[in-house]
């Protein structure tokens, strides 16, 4: 696939990763999803979309997204396809993912490039929606779609789409990914699963209280692999998990600090430092690429 921008047609997107700094279910819906509270935050680090236009209205997916995942089922092509729906469209693309994000580790990878595939493409349809539609249509796709169509790190509640914009301050992230993936569907039928958390505020987030994950110790006793990796980050810091999936992370102020655990940890681990983000690199790319 093609290294550069605009190389024969493509032009290359970002599709940033997530942390989820807390996560609580406080309740059931009446229409029986689970009730949340988290908070987003954007990562400087994620996948990239390589996208070209077609006239001829077909959608290819160009590779493979995630192994195992046929391309009927691959959340861009299906993003691309909705939106073709939803806006009459006769334009086609082809669609090629650069994965960086691990499946299965709760950092938002199929979400984020799910999202970026409506927002490229609606400009590159010249389509022009506006970020609440398509923040609409992603919710059609999964819960965690919007926050990356929109684009900024936010107080999340409802099923994760009702979005209040928060301002983070600077962090580096240490991620570490167990290499286990957690099914999320057997994790939110868990019979230990804390599902009626007293609810917090974004007040109660900002004061630093220790509001945790509801899945961590569902996981930490149900996946070994998940445990050894926070007895390990322990040593360097609190670790968390983010999401429902299996990704660790402990957080940092500054780079140096970040660093400095990371060269402690043992050997073997698939680990990385991330800077948060202020905001998704997707919104600079798009106010950087004329319509």
């Amino acid at each position: 696939m093609p290294a550069g921008d605009t190389a024969a047609g493509w032009t290359r997107w970002p599709a940033p990763a997530k942390l989820n700094l807390f996560l609580l279910i406080t309740g059931r819906r009446s229409d029986g999803y689970h009730a949340l509270q988290t908070v987003f935050r954007i990562l400087d680090w994620g996948d990239s979309l390589l996208i070209r236009p077609r006239a001829d209205g077909s959608v290819r997916r160009i590779g493979e997204s995630v192994p195992g995942v046929d391309e009927a089922s691959d959340l861009v092509v299906r993003a691309a396809k909705l939106l073709q729906l939803e806006a009459n469209c006769s334009q086609g693309a082809d669609i090629s993912v650069e994965k960086r994000i691990p499946a299965g580790g709760g950092f938002g990878g199929g979400s984020s490039n799910a999202a970026t595939a409506l927002r490229a493409l609606d400009r590159l349809w010249g389509l022009d929606l506006g970020v609440d539609r398509l923040a609409a249509l992603g919710l059609r796709l999964g819960a965690d779609v919007p926050v990356f169509v929109r684009g900024r790190n936010a107080w999340a509640e409802g099923v994760g789409e009702a979005l209040v914009p928060v301002d983070l301050p600077p962090a580096w992230y240490l991620l570490v990914n167990p290499g286990v993936h957690v099914p999320t569907a057997a994790l939110f039928q868990a019979p230990e699963l804390t599902r009626n958390a007293a609810p917090a505020t974004i007040s109660d987030f900002v004061s630093g209280a220790p509001l945790g994950n509801a899945f961590e110790p569902v996981v930490r006793r149900r996946e070994p692999a998940i445990e050894a990796v926070f007895q390990v980050l322990s040593r360097v810091g609190s670790p968390r998990l983010t999401g429902s999936g299996s990704g660790c992370f402990v957080e940092f102020a500054t780079r140096g600090s970040a660093e400095a655990a990371l060269a402690a940890l043992p050997a073997g681990l698939d680990a990385r430092l991330v800077a948060g983000a202020a905001r998704s690199p997707l919104l600079d790319v798009l106010e950087a690429k004329t319509p």
